[in-house]
């Protein structure tokens, strides 16, 4: 197993390095690789496109989510083996458990936290509503990451997972910051699910088309993998009314 997640991990940074990767900033403070503003941050992003900010964004204190399931083994293995902390649950098994274990990690060691809402096994592109309890008890803030390749190829799975092709544009629009409210009710949670579920449809969707055109993006900026020292962005314009 341990075998075959160094291949599995090196065929990842393999076919990713050749990507050219852009983003289109909201804020580009809530980058994970920008130095430190004191701010922890739960970043959410499609199950299909877990390679894009695995290798993007190794190294840079994220501590990720990720399944029971046997079949999640080797992401496990994949995923610390580029610098990611990694707690074992989902919403059907251990889910509860593997919250309470980021929320304690989060107070102790100040990790920002990764999750991807609609995995294990879906339904794909559905928000499980976990990371709004966890960002509305922990009170920090949520950040929707749409992501989109150029043509990928798509796995017969759940989740139809997006296998770049070598040298392609891989494109990431990233949400500012999303408050949710201390202490959420159940109605709460279900109201801030449906809001933050549309914001990270919408910004995927247009993510994905970004990548197609090929065209030149209001504000855009390259991305480089891994923690960095001091970051040049051109700052898109804050879009309001993601979440009212």
């Amino acid at each position: 197993m341990r075998a075959f997640g160094a291949a599995l991990s090196l065929g990842v940074r393999s076919i990713a390095s050749t990507l050219d990767y852009r983003a289109a900033y909201y804020d580009p403070i809530i980058d994970p690789a920008f130095p430190n503003d004191g701010q922890r941050r739960i970043y959410i992003f499609w199950h299909e496109y877990i390679q894009f900010f695995i290798h993007l964004r190794k190294h840079c204190h994220l501590a990720m989510l990720i399944s029971k399931h046997s079949d999640a083994d080797v992401l496990e293995i994949v995923a610390k083996q580029l610098g990611f902390e990694v707690a074992r649950g989902s919403t059907n098994r251990g889910g509860l458990q593997a919250l309470r274990e980021m929320m304690r990690r989060e107070k102790q060691d100040s990790f920002h936290l990764t999750i991807t809402p609609d995995g294990p096994r879906g339904p794909r592109r559905v928000l499980a509503p976990g990371c709004v309890y966890l960002a509305s008890k922990l009170q920090i803030p949520i950040v929707a990451m749409g992501v989109g390749y150029d043509r990928p190829y798509r796995l017969k799975s759940w989740d139809r997972f997006a296998v770049p092709r070598i040298g392609s544009r891989a494109r990431c629009i990233p949400s500012g910051d999303i408050l949710v409210p201390p202490d959420l009710d159940r109605e709460g949670l279900e109201y801030f699910r449906k809001k933050i579920e549309i914001v990270l449809n919408e910004l995927s969707d247009e993510a994905e088309s970004w990548a197609l055109s090929g065209d030149e993006y209001d504000g855009e900026s390259s991305v480089l993998p891994g923690p960095m020292t001091s970051l040049e962005y051109f700052v898109r314009p804050k879009r309001a009314g993601l979440i009212e």
